[in-house]
């Protein structure tokens, strides 16, 4: 198991720019985490953060662009992508990742944010969409390793497959506004992995 995510940055080299970006990050995840989505303002993040404001307007532009840029760092560093030499190992794995990720309460007020930043900003909702194309596409390659491998058939939808793995964790968290734990977990991957062999994410005809 993963552990906890950690606050943006804490382990990361890099210049001034790395160092800017980090420090503005943490900032927005403990104002998420102490007052919520609505109490978030830009100047507030510049004081906290210590850079300067039109900084961070300059390189996000507004708040937005901070809480979905924010969940492309947590999520890059809190969710590797496992490569256990069998499909239903790898799904397994990934599916413990999100648990332990959905887990921390942190994450889960920076999920809400991204999601109502989303019904706010059609160009929030861009950054968010492109950002779950890219993180599907991602993960989608172990899918394409199971079709090397032989194990399943070469016309698996990769993206279907990771789709159909993620989708009971949000609707856990977003609709029924509930835990995620290992139950889940282990369901996701287990039903995922019956899909799969049921051909249920094929492209063919």
């Amino acid at each position: 198991m993963n552990p906890a995510p950690h606050p943006p940055g804490t382990a990361r080299p890099g210049g001034r720019t790395a160092r800017t970006r980090e420090a503005v990050l943490t900032a927005v995840f403990d104002e998420l985490a102490e007052s919520g989505f609505g109490a978030l303002t830009m100047e507030g993040i510049a004081q906290r953060s210590g850079i300067h404001l039109a900084t961070i307007y300059r390189r996000w532009r507004n708040i937005e662009g901070l809480v979905c840029d924010l969940l492309t760092d947590v999520s890059s560093t809190s969710v590797p992508l496992a490569d256990t030499g069998t499909l239903d190992g790898d799904l397994r794995a990934l599916a413990y990742s999100l648990q332990t990720l959905y887990e921390a309460a942190r994450v889960r007020g920076l999920l809400d944010a991204v999601v109502s930043a989303a019904a706010r900003q059609p160009e929030a909702a861009g950054i968010l969409r492109d950002f779950f194309d890219v993180r599907l596409q991602l993960a989608g390659a172990m899918v394409g390793r199971a079709i090397a491998r032989g194990e399943v058939p070469d016309d698996t939808d990769p993206v279907a497959v990771i789709s159909a793995l993620a989708a009971p964790f949000y609707y856990r968290l977003l609709i029924s506004r509930r835990p995620v734990d290992r139950a889940l977990a282990d369901s996701a991957a287990t039903a995922v992995r019956a899909g799969v062999e049921a051909g249920a994410y094929r492209t063919g005809d």
